[in-house]
């Protein structure tokens, strides 16, 4: 049998290419939607602005400062006039010549009850067998080790204060008086009546001594000792 259309007919032939034509005018038209832009006149739209600005003048004002105040006026000088017309005293100077024929009265100035202090003598005390010292300060330092000398012999410890446990230092105050002896003996500083008991009972037996002197006479002078009663 004989087919009667010919191949340039048959449209079989040319779908492919229908296709693509096809496809490129539907993505043209799908292009061309989305980018398809309206602009409607509605409510939104406010027209065109004219906006003007208006500059500001701003107006400088300057202040006019007062000027300060006039200082106070001086107080008037007061002008004193002095009279140079004073009268002065004149001192009457007394000579201070002696005549041959003027009275000298001699003052004592020490009196016999008058007690003094180791530091105000002039010749301190000497404790037998310091005489042969040849300063005074030596002869002083024999003195006060010749002392605790004695005391360390002649002191005996109570024995109540033993069996007690009582101990501690003792000052003892006395007085050396102008012909070497000594008197006055208190307790100055107390520890307990057995040992303050024994230590006047020592200082007592002390020996005499040759005594204190001011201005070449002999003096009374307090010396204070301290005994130091410590158990062994």
């Amino acid at each position: 049998m004989n087919n009667r259309k010919t191949f340039k007919a048959d449209l079989e032939n040319k779908k492919g290419l229908f296709l693509q034509i096809g496809l490129v005018l539907a993505l043209a038209i799908v292009w061309g939607a989305f980018e398809w832009k309206t602009y409607a006149d509605g409510p939104n739209s406010l027209g065109d602005l004219d906006a003007f600005i208006d500059d500001e003048e701003v107006v400088i004002t300057q202040r006019n400062t007062p000027p300060p105040p006039p200082p106070p006026p001086a107080p008037p000088e007061v002008i004193t006039i002095v009279d140079d017309k004073l009268e002065i005293e004149e001192l009457e100077m007394e000579s201070t010549e002696i005549d041959n024929s003027d009275e000298i009265e001699l003052i004592d100035e020490i009196v016999d009850d008058d007690i003094f202090n180791f530091v105000n003598v002039e010749s301190k005390p000497i404790y037998p067998g310091c005489e042969d010292y040849a300063t005074e300060d030596e002869r002083f330092n024999c003195f006060n080790i010749k002392i605790r000398q004695f005391v360390g012999r002649k002191f005996e410890f109570p024995e109540m204060a033993k069996q007690m446990g009582i101990q501690g230092k003792i000052w003892v105050s006395f007085i050396i008086e102008k012909d070497g002896k000594v008197s006055d003996i208190t307790i100055e500083r107390s520890v307990d009546k057995l040992l303050d008991d024994e230590s006047l009972r020592v200082v007592r037996q002390l020996p005499k001594m040759l005594p204190a002197k001011v201005g070449g006479r002999p003096v009374r002078m307090r010396y204070s000792l301290p005994i130091n009663a410590k158990l062994q």
